[in-house]
C-alpha cells in the first residue's frame, strides 16, 4: 500500500471517529440545529409527544440540563483524600440521567430489558412515562417544566416533601429549564425540520 493511500485511509478512520453520535450536538442554544444535526431525534421527539403527551420542548430542556445530550453522560467520580477514585456520585446514565432503581423500574412497567439509557428513544420513552407518573401522584401539569423538573430532580416523593425548598440553586436551575423550554418552543415554531 503506497503511503498517500495509508495516509488517506489514516485521516478517514480518525475523521469517523470524531462524529459518534454519543457526543452533544454543536448549538445546544437552537433547537432546530439540534434536530438538523441528529434527525433521528424527530422522530424519537414526536413517538413521545404522540405516546405521552409530552411536548418536545419540554423534553430538550430537561435533557440539556441532565446530560447536555450526551448519550453515555455519567455524574463525576468522588474521590477519597482527593486521589482515589470511590465510585460516581449517583447511578445516573445516559440522555435522562436515570437511576439505576428508577430504570429498572420503568423496565418492569413500561420499557423492556433491551431498553438502554443511552439510546434517544428508550430515553425519552422513560421520560414520558416518569413525568406522567409524576402528573397521577403530584398533581402537577406536563406543561409545567418548571415543576416537573423539580420532581425529575428529587423524585416524586422528595418533591412532595418539598426538599427543593432548601436548595435554591435546584430552584434556579429549574428556573433555567422552563426559560430554556420557552426558548426552544419559540425556535421550533420556526423550525422547517419540526414542521
Amino acid at each position: 500500500m503506497s503511503k498517500l493511500n495509508l495516509a488517506v485511509l489514516l485521516v478517514l478512520i480518525l475523521g469517523s471517529c470524531g462524529t459518534r453520535d454519543s457526543s452533544a450536538p454543536r448549538n445546544l442554544d437552537n433547537a432546530c440545529s439540534i434536530l438538523t444535526e441528529r434527525p433521528n431525534y424527530v422522530r424519537a421527539f414526536r413517538q413521545t409527544e404522540r405516546k405521552w403527551g409530552v411536548q418536545a420542548h419540554v423534553l430538550m430542556a430537561m435533557i440539556y440540563q441532565e446530560s447536555k445530550f450526551i448519550a453515555d453522560n455519567r455524574p463525576p467520580h468522588r474521590y477519597a483524600l482527593g486521589v482515589i477514585p470511590t465510585g460516581r456520585q449517583s447511578s445516573a446514565l445516559g440522555y435522562s440521567q436515570a437511576l439505576d432503581g428508577t430504570w429498572e423500574e420503568y423496565q418492569r412497567y413500561e420499557g423492556s430489558r433491551s431498553s438502554s439509557r443511552t439510546n434517544i428513544n428508550d430515553a425519552l420513552d422513560f421520560m414520558g412515562w416518569y413525568m406522567t407518573q409524576t402528573v397521577e401522584e403530584t398533581g402537577v401539569p406536563l406543561t409545567d417544566t418548571r415543576n416537573q423538573y423539580l420532581a425529575y430532580h428529587e423524585g416524586r416523593t422528595g418533591y412532595l416533601r418539598g426538599s427543593y425548598r432548601s436548595k435554591g440553586w435546584l430552584v434556579r436551575i429549574a428556573g433555567e429549564v422552563d426559560d430554556r423550554a420557552d426558548m426552544y418552543e419559540a425556535q421550533l415554531a420556526n423550525c422547517r425540520r419540526w414542521r
